[in-house]
């Protein structure tokens, strides 16, 4: 079993039935990519219609499940645009140049004096009386896609950027939470307080006579317990929380920082080019580091699961239902074709958030009772503590002067916990509560992400500045007992973050301007165009130095997707408050423009959550965090204005942009600190502590 990151998907589903369905007066877009809320089924319904000719609102999208959708592994990495919607778009380009053959043949004409608008087949501008779905319902959709001749005839015009999905996610109406189903049953899983816990005792004779309990479900280290009422599952639960006793060791070091920096795990290296400065040359060094960081969506992970037989459903908001059936199936014993995953909007995710556990969870409580449908919502206490967090990560950055005060070489050095658990990573199925469970097995020391396939700890470790030297040395340090996985950006976020302050530090060192450094170290006429760009967004900047200051940062997410630079404005009082935000990004052709600002905006806003507050708190081996009062994130009243300028660009290929804008927004949050206090706070987060921590060091 292996994780995966689907990157030509028409090679493995290459007919147009894998992935346009027409049905009756609708054609049905059939990604394997799942809506998490970012907008991706809007932007396949407007490439569709774009190709087709259809109108936008003749178009829908299938919600992802593994009997209908083709397998596109995990919705991660920014490249769903990229990779599904370039599938999707020649799928449509295919059923087009179908339609429009058999039209001819049926008018007796040339196929190019034939043309598509709004779904009705016009020939030299007259409606011809057919249509573009009714002749697909005849059509044979098991052609591949590769082998259709595309027929080069007008496409629509403007396609609506609009977002059908929107009215009902504010309604509430989608999502999983709130799904009834008949004989449902409610259940709760009582979580160890750490990875390595055992269960020692606990009394099940008195947890099945708690108020509602329908019944108890104890499999090895797994407890769990069912009830007919929400609410005694939370009691229940809560009343199992407080007697049952674990065993766990508790002398993992509290400073996880001191711990990465002090690890003496060998070195590897991830990239070396071009010849190594001269050991005299000037240098100038940072470090940055961030603490653990959880998902923090508003609503916790929950799933719903029906065993009847030997076959299980489930439904659930996982980012890789595929990978996620194959691991449950391992897992339980079943065949992969025996298990069916739907996906289900429910509390957003930036990675490998609890959404696979809690879909297990839910299959090992449905299993005790065959025929009832149970859900399992996990509590905001399991959240922090059993879900995984982002990796905790010290990254040393170093730069190499020439004579003439020109950044000569550059070396980052990332020290990180793993990025890469999700289910399926290193051939296991990575479900947590597999290793609780009579007969299971803990999951194996996880590895990286090669740095050809986007990498990990290494992510945007390699500076995309022009620069005659570069080497990038890692440490993976997968010795801590706090659970990591993949969540937004991966080590890009970090690694960006040092380098982005290290070209200040230089420009500080070389009195040089931060802007004017980046631009001359760069020859990507792409990536210098964001910089001009943002750089011109904002009128006069703060001079610095009085608690006021501006912070630029820049990066193209892992060396080959969209480009970001991000400019803050900051004030620095007893806290750090952001005046103002602008940023600018190119992601090739923007299919939406309206969602890619959207993306970015709302990257920069969670990136300016990790950067000013988040921070998962751990002490002798175990998440301590229960609630939000534990864990603060960005208030409605700290969110400043954010000005996005997209620099489309219509004949480049799409690429990704959710992840783009976290770590020049942590760069430019982390600059604009330095230039209002004249001193750079190397940890993260950039709050008041943080600060007074820094400056009483000196």
């Amino acid at each position: 079993m292996k994780s995966v990151l689907v990157r030509d998907p028409l090679s493995l589903f290459p007919r147009i039935g894998d992935w346009l369905e027409p049905q009756g007066a609708r054609l049905l877009v059939k990604s394997g990519r799942v809506e998490l809320g970012q907008g991706i089924d809007a932007a396949l319904i407007r490439i569709a219609a774009a190709e087709t000719g259809l109108p936008h609102g003749a178009i829908a999208a299938l919600p992802a499940a593994t009997h209908l959708s083709p397998n596109e592994g995990f919705t991660a990495g920014s490249l769903s645009i990229t990779v599904s919607g370039l599938a999707v778009r020649q799928a449509a380009a295919a059923l087009r140049s179908l339609a429009i053959a058999t039209a001819a043949e049926i008018r007796g004409c040339a196929a190019d004096a034939l043309s598509i608008r709004d779904g009705h087949i016009l020939q030299t501008g007259e409606d011809t009386g057919l249509d573009l779905l009714g002749l697909a319902q005849g059509l044979d959709l098991s052609t591949l896609v590769r082998e259709t001749p595309v027929i080069d005839t007008p496409r629509n015009g403007a396609v609506p950027d609009t977002r059908p999905d929107l009215r009902a996610r504010i309604a509430g109406a989608p999502f999983l939470q709130d799904i009834a189903m008949d004989g449902l049953l409610h259940g709760r899983v009582i979580h160890p307080p750490n990875v390595p816990a055992q269960l020692i005792a606990v009394d099940e004779a008195a947890l099945a006579a708690r108020p509602g309990v329908v019944k108890v479900v104890r499999d090895g280290a797994f407890l769990g317990l069912l009830t007919e009422v929400e609410w005694h599952a939370v009691r229940a639960a809560e009343w199992a929380a407080a007697h049952v006793t674990w065993q766990y060791e508790d002398n993992a070091p509290d400073d996880v920082r001191d711990a990465l920096r002090t690890s003496n795990v060998p070195p590897e290296l991830s990239l070396e080019e071009g010849d190594a400065p001269d050991a005299g040359a000037r240098r100038v060094e940072t470090t940055a580091s961030r603490p653990y960081i959880s998902h923090g969506s508003i609503g916790p992970s929950a799933a719903i699961a029906l065993w009847q037989k030997d076959r299980l459903q489930v439904w659930c908001h996982s980012q890789g239902i595929f990978p996620l059936r194959n691991a449950m199936a391992e897992a339980l014993g079943l065949a992969p074709e025996s298990v069916e995953i739907t996906f289900v909007p429910a509390a957003g995710c930036y990675g490998h958030n609890g959404a696979d556990d809690a879909a297990m969870d839910a299959a090992l409580l449905a299993r005790a009772v065959p025929g009832r449908p149970v859900r399992v919502q996990w509590s905001r206490a399991d959240e922090f503590g059993f879900a995984a967090s982002g990796a905790a990560m010290v990254v040393e950055a170093e730069a190499f002067l020439d004579a003439d005060g020109r950044i000569a070489g550059m070396v980052v050095r990332p020290r990180s916990a793993p990025h890469m658990n999700r289910p399926g990573s290193g051939g296991h199925p990575n479900l947590r509560a597999l290793s609780l469970i009579e007969g299971g097995s803990p999951p194996p020391v996880p590895r990286d992400l090669p740095l050809a396939s986007g990498g990990g700890s290494d992510r945007n470790a390699a500076p995309l500045y022009a620069l005659p030297y570069r080497k990038v040395e890692k440490r993976l340090v997968d010795t801590l007992p706090y659970r990591t996985s993949s969540l937004r950006a991966l080590g890009g976020f970090a690694n960006v973050l040092a380098i982005e302050a290290l070209m200040d530090d230089v420009a500080a060192a070389t009195g040089t301007d931060p802007i004017a450094l980046r631009l001359s170290h760069l020859d990507d006429p792409r990536a210098q165009a964001v910089i001009r760009t943002v750089a011109g967004m904002t009128g006069p900047r703060p001079s610095g130095g009085d608690g006021r200051g501006w912070g630029i940062g820049f990066a193209r997410y892992k060396n080959t997707a969209g480009y970001c630079a991000v400019l803050a404005d900051v004030t620095v009082d007893e806290d750090v408050s952001v005046n103002r935000i602008w940023s600018a990004v190119d992601v090739g052709e923007a299919i939406s423009p309206d969602g890619v600002a959207n993306q970015i905006e709302g990257g920069i806003l969670q990136a300016l959550s990790w950067t000013l507050k988040e921070a998962v708190p751990v002490a002798a081996g175990r998440v301590t965090a229960q609630t939000w009062d534990d864990y603060p994130i960005l208030r409605f009243s700290e969110v400043p204005p954010v000005t996005v300028t997209v620099l489309d660009r219509p004949d480049d290929p799409p690429l990704g942009a959710g992840e783009a804008a976290a770590g020049p927004t942590a760069g430019a949050l982390s600059n604009a600190v330095r230039h209002a206090l004249g001193v750079r706070i190397p940890d993260l987060p950039l709050n008041r502590e943080m600060i007074a921590r820094t400056l009483l060091r000196g």
